[in-house]
């Protein structure tokens, strides 16, 4: 195999640095879209890249290069990756292996939860409000969505404020968002140099939500004045979610939710460099909405490709390598 098979392990660490400014110089539904098969094509590659340098490790061992007829001295003359790298590869495979599904397990265990509650829901409308004097509002996955408000925010909100709100969840229940955000943390699970990634996809469906509640109103100022009072709600009178509403955090976020997120380098002109994603998305909704920007998707992409080109060329190489082996 060519050094080139270590490139899928090294892109990651470019997308986190490129997650935060992605996310917020792209529309939010193309920077959602973008970032979340970005993790999940990353994380594939640099699983398959750590898998394929294990399997190096097995080839030197004498009962399997007997059993596949090979020769260990072609083995570990054209193949570049020493047997510490390749049991080092194995080691971390395992562990990202055992990440993963342990995230799987959790994020399936609280969608089945999720459907359960939403499906045992008073009513049958899409919004049910509960009686419930902290400021809250979240939507539950399911089929359908439902969208849960207490009255403590209602009654913190003037009636165009509940129409952004309102505009906001109904935006997470169309989009499917948890379906993002579930991909992205999966693919942070498996590669944690995909956190950033995995903390910015969190970021940008709440601005798909925030833009979408903004096109419905038809007033961006009024949905930033509404996501203001919804977090300022939500701080002096924090709900205390339990069960599946619970478990998945910014799954089912609420309007002013107070997520952090892992720092990432940004451009110094940045001026809301350090500012928490509530007042981001505020300062954001008081712009003009961000427009395409074909170069940085492009570069993305392209990352991405050639992420996934190395992992194909790295099995073709040790493909060969093992032919020639059994030929020798």
């Amino acid at each position: 195999m060519h050094t080139a098979v270590y490139l899928p392990l090294i892109l990651p660490l470019l997308a986190a640095a490129a997650a935060r400014p992605l996310a917020e110089r792209l529309p939010p539904v193309a920077a959602t879209w973008l970032l979340a098969l970005s993790a999940v094509m990353l994380a594939l590659a640099s699983s398959a890249v750590l898998g394929l340098l294990a399997l190096t490790a097995l080839l030197r061992i004498p009962l399997v290069d007997s059993l596949g007829d090979l020769s260990r001295p072609m083995i570990s003359q054209d193949d570049p990756a020493s047997v510490p790298v390749a049991i080092v590869a194995g080691a971390l495979l395992a562990a990202a292996a055992t990440a993963a599904c342990r995230a799987l397990w959790h994020r399936t265990t609280a969608l089945i939860a999720a459907g359960r509650q939403a499906r045992g829901l008073p009513g049958s409308d899409q919004v049910v409000v509960t009686e419930d004097e902290a400021a809250d509002a979240y939507t539950l996955p399911g089929l359908p969505c439902r969208i849960v408000v207490t009255e403590g925010m209602l009654r913190a909100l003037s009636h165009p404020e509940r129409q952004v709100l309102l505009a906001h969840e109904r935006a997470h229940a169309s989009g499917l968002h948890y379906l993002f955000t579930t991909a992205a943390r999966l693919a942070a699970a498996a590669n944690p140099m995909l956190r950033p990634v995995a903390a910015a996809v969190s970021y940008t469906v709440e601005r798909w939500a925030d833009e979408r509640a903004a096109y419905v109103t038809g007033d961006r100022p009024l949905a930033a004045r509404a996501l203001a009072h919804a977090a300022l709600a939500a701080s002096a009178a924090p709900a205390r979610r339990t069960g599946p509403a619970a478990m998945f955090g910014v799954v089912t976020s609420r309007i002013g939710g107070h997520t952090r997120e892992p720092r990432t380098r940004e451009p110094r002109h940045d001026r809301m460099r350090g500012a928490g994603p509530v007042p981001r998305r505020m300062a954001a909704l008081l712009r003009p909405p961000p427009r395409p920007q074909l170069v940085l998707v492009v570069v993305a992409v392209l990352l991405v490709v050639i992420a996934g080109a190395s992992t194909l060329e790295a099995a073709r190489d040790l493909h060969n390598l093992l032919e020639q082996a059994q030929v020798s």
